[in-house]
């Protein structure tokens, strides 16, 4: 085992680097009739709950053949509460035999071509036993006493007596000009306030008190207290458990992963008021009743601004950064989740090696037949808009990956299919996401019955779930998708600013997180995020920046390069706000003196912060009278660039030369990425409508070529150019997607793209149809039977269909003609939920999204042709008849198996899910172009 840890290290120190290079050059020479390599980043990644850390080195071998042949690319190990009543399978985490699993992991997943992650900690958020009180996360408290004629004993009062002691930071005293005065020395050993003060002073004790969170759904051996993520010397106590526990034999994982922030009421550090002073230049204990209080007076919400500023500032510094630089001491990458935090969001995520966003909850599509029961998902409305903070990053930072949680959430245990998910994930993609990770996968071992171990929050993509023999499909699509969003770069020609400052101005109370579901408040309501989704919807492509990022950015040659590695840009955007840093403007301005096009909504009305009281509006004004920008529509030119003032952003842009994709006029959204010689677009029909139509594009080419990732199908699209623009033929159903490959190689041997107009004929396959049961399935296997029709399961008299969940297979016979030159779709009504489909026993493919329809031209013959369809259905009937026979199978430590609301969870009252297939299955027959 030593030699293997040591050959690991060795292979490691050189990973990042690898990694972190582009293919690019051998991509210019993929072949045209071909999808890029499809490696383990293309294919999808699981989270991987390890309960109770019950892991042992068959079935880690067994799982993990069974997740390589269902096309994951990788696991995200992440330890977790267990199951009762196998407490003696239990690993502590980090202990010598959990070592001992990981290597078998890292060892296996290499022989299997996947790739490993792992959480740095147990359940979230990072912590431990070896956090201890001093290093646990903490909150400010202060109480206040009055002057009289009684001694004043300064002792913390705790809120219960379970809460941990609290450390005195300062006794300040304030006069009537509200001045402090610390008088932290005047207490004597007793704890007594020796000295005596006039009869209006304030006395203000401030404490150092701790949050008492312990880690939530903490594994064995991972209770504890949560982490001080603002000290520097608690991460470095944290980090050096790891080094502990390693030595110098690190396996080959690729990542250290980190949740999202999700520390309740973690509004200081023991060191907060020195860096504080050291940072914004004055004391801040002077101003306490403005931080504490919801005055909301202009001073307050500077000061508000100010302390939350630092406490970016120190979970950046002291946490991310360190974070990160000791991972890649360790030749480790890093993963992690900024949202949910009190920074700023583009910073925190740029400053990581793949920054991972998260989707929560199911989103609204109007796209014909896509199942969406009220009552099986959560009151949230997921925004893409967010997930663009995370990609943003990513693409300002040169960062090729960008990961996202992602289901969590989607609806009701046991209920979401594949026709759902589709448009999520590709909503995800469209938002700049080119790594997915399922929300996910639980560790089960083989002698645990049907459900196995699950997860709460999960999709419970197991390998007891009935859809999971035909997950393998579903997964090959998003590899395909993939494979082509991780080439070149993200072809996005707009910057828009983010005014966090403006976010940090919050003037009620102190501590404010930046979290997804709190979107209503700090972003919906603001210029950025209405000017962002309205450019979004008319045809651009952008991405978000932060003054750190300004201040990195270079203009050359009338672009604005962010990093080296970025897309140029063509223009930034500045959205009308309230707070702009006096020296985020002066580096607006340099950029624009170097060549950049900066178009602002309206000038900045004021500076942040305390310092900038009076004098930071005054600056903004002199800096703006030198612009001479007082109308709308005015530029000005500056250096080799211009300033324009607009209030409408898309008729200046026009203006500018910058054109919009018009695609986006015919219902279909879009993104883009770049090779030095190539543009791909990913494009998605999320509307109600066909669209069957020229389209045209931004760009021109000598070659269109459609790539189909559902299918893989490639051909040469029609085409034409008219002076620099192209136009092709696009015909998207609704809820369908569709690379399209602009080059400007000579499109030779490459079969023509099949477009299908003219309905010719429509065939129904008139049955009598045989239906059979997988015995795998159950709770037990219903009778085979012959139906007149094609017919649900669950609609059968047969008592135990009603129950069933597995696999049921439909076969029929019929006689059909087909002629030449019509394409023929088999065309189904509806799908519970996922099917593979036989004519003539050979195998044509598999039906999982909207719309159920699969071409089966080369597979047909004429005269008798027979066909069999395998259903796999949800696993929801059989989880109903667990419930409804009492049957225990939910016996878990910690939060247990609660449902969506997060109430105790009992399918017994449920519904029959309809399974199997709705309606006639027909054969439409149509002309081809």
């Amino acid at each position: 085992m030593t030699y293997q840890f040591l050959k690991s290290i060795a292979a490691v120190t050189i990973f990042p680097v690898f990694f972190c290079c582009h293919t690019q050059s051998a991509q210019e020479d993929l072949p045209l009739d071909q999808w890029p390599e499809i490696t383990k980043e293309a294919k999808p990644w699981t989270r991987w709950w390890w309960m109770g850390n019950a892991v042992d080195k068959e079935n880690i071998e067994i799982l993990l053949e069974t997740y390589e042949e269902a096309g994951l690319g990788g696991v995200e190990i992440a330890p977790i509460y267990g199951a009762k009543g196998f407490e003696d399978r239990y690993l502590d985490f980090l202990s010598e035999e959990w070592l001992t699993a990981l290597e078998t992991t890292v060892q296996k997943a290499q022989q299997l071509g996947l790739g490993v992650d792992m959480t740095q900690g147990t359940g979230w958020p990072f912590g431990g036993p070896h956090v201890s009180p001093e290093f646990a996360a903490s909150r400010i408290a202060i109480q206040d006493y009055e002057v009289g004629g009684n001694p004043i004993r300064i002792q913390y009062k705790k809120r219960d007596e379970r809460e941990l002691d609290a450390k005195l930071l300062a006794l300040l005293a304030y006069g009537e000009n509200g001045s402090a005065e610390n008088i932290t020395d005047k207490i004597d050993k007793n704890g007594n306030l020796k000295a005596s003060f006039p009869e209006k002073t304030q006395i203000k004790a401030v404490f150092l008190a701790k949050t008492g969170q312990m880690v939530k759904r903490a594994a064995p051996g991972g209770a504890g207290l949560t982490l001080d993520h603002y000290s520097e010397a608690a991460v470095d106590v944290y980090l050096a458990h790891f080094e502990k526990a390693f030595g110098e034999k690190y396996p080959a994982f690729r990542s250290f992963y980190n949740d999202s922030f999700e520390l309740y009421g973690a509004d200081f550090t023991e060191t907060f008021f020195e860096e504080f002073e050291k940072r914004r230049g004055y004391n801040l204990k002077n101003h306490l009743h403005e931080l504490l209080g919801n005055e909301g007076t202009e001073t307050s919400i500077r000061i508000k601004s100010d302390y939350r500023e630092t406490l970016n500032a120190l979970l950046l510094d002291n946490f991310t950064k360190k974070w990160t630089d000791w991972a890649h001491s360790k030749g480790k990458l890093t993963k992690n989740q900024a949202h949910g935090s009190p920074g700023n969001l583009l910073d925190l995520y740029g400053t990581v090696d793949i920054p991972e966003a998260e989707t929560f909850g199911s989103s609204y599509f109007p796209i014909p037949g896509l199942r969406r029961d009220s009552a099986d998902i959560r009151n949230v409305d997921p925004d893409p808009i967010m997930l663009k903070f995370a990609s943003s990053a990513a693409h300002l930072t040169g960062k090729k990956l960008v990961s996202s949680e992602t289901f969590t959430w989607l609806g009701e245990h046991f209920k979401s299919s594949f026709s759902q998910m589709k448009p999520e994930v590709d909503q995800a993609f469209l938002a700049g996401v080119n790594h997915i990770f399922y929300h996910g996968v639980t560790y089960s071992p083989k002698d645990v019955p049907f459900p196995g171990w699950l997860f709460y929050a999960s999709l419970n993509l197991t390998q007891h779930n009935s859809l999971w023999p035909h997950f393998r499909e579903f997964n090959a699509y998003i590899a395909r998708t993939q494979s082509v969003l991780q080439l070149g770069k993200a072809d996005n020609e707009l910057l828009v600013y983010w005014p966090v400052y403006d976010v940090w101005a919050n003037p009620k109370g102190m501590l404010d997180l930046i979290t997804v579901h709190g979107i209503d408040e700090w972003l919906h309501p603001t210029a950025f995020y209405q000017e962002s989704k309205a450019l979004i919807e008319k045809g651009y492509s952008l991405d978000f920046i932060s003054d750190d990022m300004i201040a990195n950015s270079k203009a050359k040659e009338g672009n604005i390069l962010p990093h080296p590695d970025a897309f140029p840009a063509k223009a930034l955007l500045i959205p009308r706000m309230e707070f702009m840093p006096i020296k985020t403007l002066e580096n607006i301005l340099q950029l624009a003196s170097e060549g950049a096009t900066v178009i602002f909504q309206a000038k900045p009305m004021d500076a942040p912060g305390l310092q900038a009281l009076g004098n930071g509006k005054n600056q903004i004004n002199e800096i703006w009278a030198k612009l001479d920008l007082n109308d709308f529509g005015t530029t000005k030119t500056w250096g080799k660039g211009k300033v324009i003032l607009s209030n409408d952003f898309s008729k200046t842009l026009e203006n500018e030369g910058i054109r919009r994709e018009e695609l986006v006029d015919s219902g279909l959204k879009f993104i883009r990425r770049s090779t030095d010689t190539e543009t791909y677009y990913f494009l998605v029909n999320h509307s109600p409508e066909t669209v069957d139509r020229q389209i045209p594009l931004s760009i021109s080419a000598k070659s269109l070529i459609l790539m189909d990732p559902l299918t893989g199908k490639i051909g040469l699209a029609k085409s034409d150019n008219q002076g620099n623009q192209t136009r092709v033929r696009i015909r998207l159903a609704p809820g369908e997607s569709m690379v399209l490959r602009a080059t400007n190689k000579p499109a030779q041997k490459i079969s023509n793209w099949i477009y299908a107009t003219s309905l010719t004929n429509s065939f129904e396959i008139p049955g009598p149809w045989k239906l059979a049961f997988d015995p795998k399935g159950g709770p037990e296997t219903p009778k085979a039977t012959e139906i007149p029709k094609i017919v649900p399961w669950t609609t059968l008299e047969d008592p135990l269909a009603s129950f069933y969940s597995g696999l049921g297979t439909y076969s029929s016979h019929f006689e059909f003609h087909p002629e030449s030159g019509q394409q023929h779709v088999l065309v189904f009504d509806n799908i519970h939920e996922s099917a593979k489909v036989w004519i003539n026993d050979r195998y044509a493919g598999q039906v999982w999204s909207l719309p159920f329809k699969l071409d089966i031209s080369e597979f047909l013959q004429p005269g008798r042709n027979s066909i069999r369809i395998e259903v796999a259905n949800l696993m929801a009937n059989h989880i109903r008849y667990l419930d409804q026979q009492e049957i225990p199978w939910r016996n878990y430590h910690e939060i247990n198996f609660v449902n969506i609301d997060y109430k105790s969870f009992d399918a017994s009252d449920w519904k029959v899910m309809p399974s199997g297939i709705s309606g006639p299955v027909k054969i439409i027959s149509h002309t081809l172009e």
